[in-house]
């Protein structure tokens, strides 16, 4: 049984009806406490039916978002992230913003030790397009790994 304390802030995980946000909405995520902070490991989430919308055209835009984090003391409870990137069904961005928009809401929310956010976005006219972003926490060894890490960013491979 969990302590009450390990979830203090989730709301929307059991909850019996989902309420949607049809609007950009980073104020649905939720935290709950790590139980293991001392140790280095990743929570990875993956995302295959993201969507989004061209701010130019107005047309859809269809990816699949890769999450991958180091948390440090607080971590992203998983339905209240599947709620935020559906919040992004009518929001109007590139989508190399919609990547480190998401990156950074998730920096803001947890403070994590380290996070990086992959979008493999469906091709549309022709081309694809696929950001990285990537984030260590400052004078830590985890800023010295974003920066290997995007340094060895492959265009043809994925972890």
């Amino acid at each position: 049984m969990r302590h009450a304390e390990e979830l203090d802030g989730v709301t929307l995980l059991g909850g019996a009806q989902t309420n949607y946000a049809f609007q950009y909405a980073p104020h649905i995520l939720e935290t709950f406490t790590n139980k293991h902070p001392d140790n280095d490991y990743f929570v990875k989430f993956i995302c295959p039916e993201f969507t989004s919308i061209c701010p130019i055209t107005g047309q859809p835009d269809f990816a699949s978002i890769y999450i991958a984090y180091l948390p440090q003391n607080k971590m992203v409870e998983s339905k209240s992230l599947k709620l935020y990137l559906f919040s992004f069904r009518n929001h109007g961005d590139f989508h190399e913003d919609c990547v480190n928009i998401i990156m950074k809401d998730l920096i803001a929310l947890m403070q994590p030790k380290y996070i990086e956010v992959y979008g493999e976005f469906t091709p549309r006219g022709g081309i694809a397009i696929h950001p990285y972003a990537n984030y260590g926490l400052p004078e830590t060894p985890y800023a010295d790994m974003a920066a290997e890490r995007l340094r060895r960013f492959s265009l043809r491979e994925r972890d």
